[in-house]
């Protein structure tokens, strides 16, 4: 009997396709950096909050997140492919944050327990997005924030990659403001264009 396209074949699958580029990961993109750090900004944290950067990869945003938290903030980086994980602390980001390997659909976080989920790159690499934007609901208090971000828009990333935009695109408004809505989060600002995406959310309830 096939099981093929379960949520643990896709994240098996994620997992094939960042390992073998964790290495070189940052190489690919040097310049990403203070994009990463604009969205952080955006984000709108304050001294002693904790954030949580859901599929941290190689850890680009955590400086920028320890930043705006401080010394007595919490920043914790889950990411469920070790090798990125490895790269992260190559970087030295262990030193901003908590490194946690770990799938973001089944967070070993208690409810509410955060101020804020930063996601780069994140919403196309879940293996439900529903069921993932929920789990990322359950973990933030009410009224906490949630970044969905990328350092290109969507027409930019597609072409980069050699695709077309399709109207199925989760990250399209149409289409993303009704999944957080289903997930418990509200879409509060939504930019793309060719040198950003960012949408902004709040934890409904």
């Amino acid at each position: 009997m096939s099981h093929q396209n379960t949520p643990a074949d896709r994240l098996a699958e994620v997992r094939d396709y960042f390992t073998p580029r964790a290495a070189d990961w940052e190489a690919r993109f040097p310049d990403d950096g203070p994009a990463y750090a604009a969205a952080v900004a955006d984000l709108g944290l304050r001294a002693g909050d904790a954030v949580l950067d859901a599929g941290c990869g190689t850890g680009r945003a955590l400086p920028a997140l320890r930043a705006a938290v401080g010394p007595a903030g919490t920043v914790l980086g889950a990411d469920a492919t070790p090798a990125m994980l490895d790269a992260a602390v190559r970087a030295g980001r262990h030193r901003d944050a908590a490194l946690a390997l770990a799938d973001v659909t089944r967070l070993p976080l208690r409810d509410g327990c955060l101020h804020a989920v930063f996601g780069a790159g994140l919403i196309s690499h879940l293996p439900d997005p529903e069921a993932g934007l929920r789990e990322l609901a359950r973990v933030v208090r009410p009224q906490g924030l949630l970044a969905l971000f990328h350092p290109v828009g969507r027409a930019a990333l597609a072409a980069r990659k050699g695709f077309a935009i399709t109207p199925g695109d989760l990250r399209a408004e149409p289409n993303l403001r009704p999944l957080l809505a289903r997930s418990g989060w509200e879409l509060t600002s939504y930019t793309d264009r060719d040198t950003r995406f960012l949408a902004l959310a709040v934890r409904q309830g």
